[in-house]
């Protein structure tokens, strides 16, 4: 979980050529500096991301540029001038976005601490951020114990279930701050960014249609409003409750694999990877889930996101997890045609298929894939 992760709008598709640009300006006043430090500016208004700078003269800095819709950006000072190719994670940063209009940014010191004004949708960026800096805060606990901790306990079941747990609250916290700031700011363009943070990796075409329609119609009418409905209606062929789609895909020996052959049994399509450190810690979790109901009419089927030359890691991976069941792939990375066709912009994530073939649930984890399991094949 990132401070930055608001910036959703850089994910968006680029469907806007011919779209009428607005400018923008940005006033910088940065204490004293002088004329060695540099002011850099980068931003993604389109395809193509964007890299201005600008001489700093008693702190005082312009920028001017344009953009179609608002867009998250990244002001940096270079302090020593020591030119951008050599700015490091230390670096003096402001997460910000730019919109048309003056943007006025200052600070006595750093710009890290700068205050926005001139500028709305920064403004609601503040409330919402000072609302989710508690979350936040949880998040960075568990990062710091982290470190505190060896290898050995990260590695053991029982730490890696404390801390999904935690991480699981976070993000039901996370998610019950953003759909109130939606509900409560129905005209702001925040709202549609953060609308797409409340869907995550695996977003809920449902929920994201009913919060959807309580936006304004102006922020409707934007293309950034009419990318994320068509983005919402696209998403409905792997809600829960429809049709699983159908797929063939080749296993481990070059042989086909396809869904509906499965036809009968609850099948758990699991989106992994050999790379994927997260796939592989709750690899345990399934395993034990598998063993536990694979003689009650339950199966697993493997969807590995590797590539091609990373195919001997995801067959010894298969080996070495224990993962017996039905393993598939394209070796195509995030081309998996699976993956495309079920939306897949994270892994781990799977999707439970009854025996009629429909979506039952998706993304259950640990204990939860289990429970659900249990509900199902041991009424």
């Amino acid at each position: 979980m990132k401070n930055s992760f608001l910036f959703a709008i850089l994910l968006l598709p680029c469907m806007l050529f011919g779209q009428t640009a607005v400018k923008f300006n940005i006033n910088g006043n940065v204490g004293k500096l002088t004329s060695v430090s540099k002011a850099y500016l980068v931003y993604q208004p389109g395809a193509n991301r964007m890299l201005d700078s600008a001489d700093i003269t008693d702190g005082k800095f312009k920028f001017t540029g344009e953009i179609i819709y608002p867009v998250g950006a990244f002001l940096i000072i270079d302090h020593l001038g020591v030119g951008f190719g050599h700015l490091d994670n230390s670096a003096d940063v402001l997460n910000f976005y730019l919109e048309k209009g003056d943007i006025n940014i200052s600070s006595p010191d750093s710009v890290s601490k700068a205050v926005i004004t001139g500028s709305k949708i920064n403004e609601d960026n503040i409330k919402l951020i000072a609302q989710l800096r508690p979350i936040f805060d949880d998040a960075q606990k568990i990062k710091e114990q982290e470190k505190s901790i060896s290898e050995a306990q990260k590695n053991s079941v029982e730490y890696q279930a404390k801390t999904a747990a935690k991480l699981k609250q976070i993000q039901v916290a996370e998610k019950a701050t953003l759909k109130m700031f939606i509900l409560a700011n129905p005209d702001s363009y925040l709202s549609l960014l953060a609308l797409r943070s409340v869907g995550g990796p695996s977003p809920d075409p449902v929920e994201l249609g009913e919060l959807y329609g309580t936006l304004s119609q102006n922020l409707k009418d934007t293309e950034t409003g009419k990318m994320l409905k068509q983005s919402i209606d696209e998403l409905s062929s792997t809600a829960i409750g429809v049709a699983a789609p159908d797929f063939t895909e080749a296993d481990v020996n070059g042989q086909p694999v396809k869904l509906s052959s499965f036809k009968g049994k609850y099948v758990l399509i699991d989106f992994w990877a050999s790379w994927c450190g997260p796939c592989r810690q709750e690899n345990p979790n399934v395993v034990k889930t598998y063993n536990k109901y694979k003689n009650k009419n339950f199966t697993i089927i493997g969807v590995s996101l590797d590539r091609e030359s990373g195919k001997e890691d995801w067959i010894n991976a298969i080996k070495n997890d224990g993962l017996v069941w039905t393993q598939v792939s394209d070796l195509k990375f995030w081309q998996n045609e699976v993956a495309l066709l079920y939306k897949i912009t994270a892994i781990p994530s799977n999707f439970l298929i009854d025996p009629s073939g429909k979506i039952v649930a998706k993304n259950l984890r640990g204990v939860d894939l289990d429970k659900k399991l249990g509900e199902l094949l041991e009424k």
